[in-house]
């Protein structure tokens, strides 16, 4: 399984990443996102707020076909690399401040970042890491600091 890989999109801009996934680590987690992947999609990534240099996309709802309650925690940290793919999901009313459901891809495209958010510290499962395009997808995410959330695509490669 571990010649599975993904691909991460700027749609606008045509940039493209590829990223290589932690079957070995995270299996079940893996195994889940690849199968939302079974179709690309197509969904706003905007920047993080607490957790510095990452950008975060929610997992559309027509790729909502596994129960995330029933994934286990797996190769976690709150210390990322650049390049790093998380999964993260946020039941209904996890957050004072946000109380909606999100299922939450994320990627850090720089150094300094952390899984840091309202209520602190939050371990979240790294599910894979970009090993071609970081340079150029890392521009382009500095670019919705600036410029607002952009459109990327995610999907097998």
């Amino acid at each position: 399984m571990t010649d599975k890989n993904i691909y991460l999109k700027f749609v606008e801009a045509d940039v493209t990443g590829i990223i290589s996934l932690y079957w070995e680590t995270a299996p079940e987690t893996c195994k889940a996102i690849w199968g939302a992947l079974e179709k690309p999609i197509q969904v706003p990534a905007s920047h993080a707020i607490f957790s510095g240099p990452e950008i975060m996309m929610g997992l559309p709802e027509e790729a909502r076909n596994f129960d995330p309650k029933k994934l286990p925690p797996e190769n976690q940290t709150v210390l990322p690399q650049p390049g790093d793919m998380l999964w993260f999901y946020q039941p209904k009313n996890f957050f004072k401040i946000d109380p909606e459901e999100f299922w939450e891809v994320g990627m850090f495209y720089g150094v300094g970042g952390r899984t840091f958010g309202p209520t602190g510290w939050i371990p979240c499962t790294y599910f894979g890491t970009m090993t071609e395009g970081l340079d150029a997808i890392a521009e382009q995410c500095r670019l919705i600091r600036k410029d607002g959330i952009k459109t990327v695509e995610i999907g097998r490669k």
